[in-house]
């Protein structure tokens, strides 16, 4: 259903500031290429919110917003949005919950009308909740046979000791079934509030219409949040090698350590570097050495991972049992090398005409840009960054580079959770 992006000379141009009566902040990009609109919202405080014995309410939560509300029912929540073709949806990370809403313009009314009861009136009936509870112990019960799941759990854990970021997001076989109504309307009491509410809308909408509707949908909102404060913390055990038994022919490796936050002066710096070692292109150097020259994996890449409370590093790679040991030597030689070395001229360039060129893709439907637009909102940044932007990364010289592969890698250290039968690990 997503709308093909308005072209924008000046992204940031295109940018209204909707402020509502009762003080909602929304970002609205006005399209009427087609009658459709997409709305895009986040709340701080999303899994690491869960208490630390019930792991999963969050997720939980999410799932069961659009199981029934208001005067239908699961069947007939469900029954009214696809009657009108509407997609609701909503998730739980880390660090925010989130939803999102696609309509044609001509059933906005019923769109935000059924948005509303999810947010505000859901049932949360006890026989849903066991329903969408046992979905995802289905899910959990198919990651004890999952290696990259596996490696994932024993990185985290590693990662994090004693931390909300090292729990499990969709919660844990021991905790799923502990988790219950009361838990749901709790975390809803406890997170749903205007206070940090980030809202980007992109479509066939004027500012007046959208104010109203955002009023309606989230004027009952409580004014602030109870969030529980999550301490900053750093990857934990770089160095450890850590490798989960398990009996399948592949070894999924995870890898990892800390990482530079957005506000870092280096940081476009830091993300030219990173495309550079595991961007995930194939002129990446862990593509080349490890699948290119050596056929070891198919897919090997890093990326940059900016918790609120933890920026870092990580990255992954899947080879066969016998090869796993050499195709993490082959890593770990690439990063060292690429921490003291830098990158080459070429590489510099590839890189940063890629960034630049590809940096479009993100705003080639109206739900990319929404998505977009709220992720700003929650990095603390403007409009102004979608200008901005491009021209960060192209200022970006080879000493530059340089530097900022040295913040990112440092001594070259990682850890490393490997989950498989790697022999000679």
């Amino acid at each position: 259903m997503s709308a093909p992006a308005v072209v924008m000379a000046s992204r940031a141009e295109n940018v209204q500031r909707v402020v509502t009566p009762t003080g909602l902040t929304a970002w609205l990009v006005e399209s009427y290429a087609v009658p459709l609109v997409a709305v895009e919202f986040a709340l701080r405080g999303g899994a690491a919110q869960d208490p630390a014995d019930k792991p999963g309410v969050a997720a939980l939560l999410a799932g069961m917003l659009d199981e029934g509300a208001g005067p239908y029912d699961a069947r007939g929540f469900h029954q009214a949005i696809e009657e009108h073709a509407i997609h609701l949806g909503f998730g739980a990370d880390r660090d925010s919950f989130s939803g999102h809403l696609q309509t044609l313009s001509r059933h906005i009314d019923k769109a935000f009308d059924m948005l509303k009861l999810a947010l505000t009136d859901a049932r949360l009936d006890a026989t849903d909740v066991a329903r969408i509870r046992n979905q995802l112990a289905a899910e959990l019960k198919r990651d004890l046979n999952d290696p990259d799941a596996m490696a994932a759990k024993a990185f985290r854990e590693a990662a994090f000791p004693n931390h909300p970021y090292g729990r499990p997001v969709r919660g844990s076989l021991a905790s799923i079934d502990t988790l219950t109504r009361e838990d749901l309307i709790a975390l809803r009491e406890r997170l749903f509030s205007t206070k940090d509410l980030k809202i980007a809308v992109v479509g066939a909408i004027d500012a007046q219409t959208l104010s109203r509707k955002l009023d309606a949908t989230f004027g009952a909102f409580a004014r602030d949040n109870d969030l529980a404060p999550v301490p900053a913390i750093e990857v934990s055990n770089v160095g450890l090698r850590k490798v989960i038994d398990l009996d399948v022919p592949q070894t999924t490796i995870r890898f990892g350590r800390p990482g530079v936050t957005k506000q870092d002066p280096d940081y476009f710096a830091v993300v030219v570097a990173n495309h550079i070692l595991g961007g995930g292109t194939f002129t990446a150097r862990l593509f080349r050495e490890v699948r290119e020259k050596r056929g070891m994996a198919y897919s090997v890449y890093s990326q940059l991972n900016e918790y609120d409370h933890c920026p870092m590093l990580i990255g992954a790679a899947a080879t066969r049992n016998e090869r796993a040991a050499e195709a993490l030597a082959v890593i770990e030689e690439q990063v060292r090398d690429f921490a003291n070395q830098g990158p080459t001229e070429d590489e510099l360039d590839k890189a940063k005409k890629y960034l630049i060129g590809s940096y479009a893709l993100r705003f080639d439907t109206s739900t990319k840009i929404a998505s977009q637009l709220v992720n700003l909102q929650l990095d603390g940044f403007e409009p102004s960054y979608l200008d901005e932007r491009n021209g960060r990364i192209a200022a970006v010289g080879l000493e530059d580079c340089k530097r900022a592969a040295k913040k990112l890698l440092g001594d070259g250290g990682l850890l490393v959770t490997m989950a498989g039968r790697p022999t000679a690990a």
